[in-house]
């Protein structure tokens, strides 16, 4: 799957993934900042509804005002969940792999299946599961405790995950670590 590059080129991949990398550390900032936004203005939405003067129960089984102040402070709690998450990527110091790194935070890890099946994983401290699009490149943030960033951590190039279960098991040899 690896193809023998000259170190010319091996630095210019570097550089070129280490702006990739920057990148993708900008638009997760972006992106968590937006649902902030977004979180904390549904959550104030709910708030107002519950305290609104039509929303007064009626009797004890109009729990219209309940709802809605229950919602309010769900949304309240995962916009403080998203707040924490963007200080820690407002705060996060990308880190520089070498050829003979292995995988921590920060790694922008390239996995490539036998078929040609390449994907791309940005090793983050939040919100994994977030998907960022970078010119048409589907990067997928994972933490280091989910099953697949736990099976990622500590391995270099050349090693092989497994990704899905059962029949949808697929091995993935690690192809870069930037």
């Amino acid at each position: 799957m690896r193809q023998c590059r000259t170190p010319h080129q091996q630095r210019k991949e570097r550089t070129i993934s280490i702006e990739k990398k920057q990148m993708i550390h900008r638009l997760i900032i972006e992106r968590i900042a937006h649902d902030l936004s977004v979180f904390a203005e549904a959550a104030k939405a709910a708030h107002e509804a519950s305290i609104h003067e039509e929303n007064i129960p009626d009797n004890k089984y109009d729990t219209l005002s309940l709802e809605a102040s229950y919602l309010a402070q769900g949304q309240a709690n995962r916009a403080q969940e998203i707040k924490l998450a963007l200080q820690a990527y407002q705060r996060l110091e990308l880190q520089r792999f070498d050829d003979d790194a292995t995988v921590r935070l920060t790694a922008l890890v390239t996995l490539e299946a036998e078929d040609g099946e390449v994907r791309t994983v940005f090793i983050g401290p939040e919100e994994g599961g977030l998907k960022i699009d970078l010119a048409g490149e589907e990067v997928l943030v994972i933490t280091p405790g989910s099953p697949l960033g736990s099976d990622l951590i500590g391995r270099g190039v050349g090693e092989v995950v497994q990704l899905g279960t059962g029949r949808s098991c697929k091995e993935f040899e690690i192809t870069g670590i930037c």
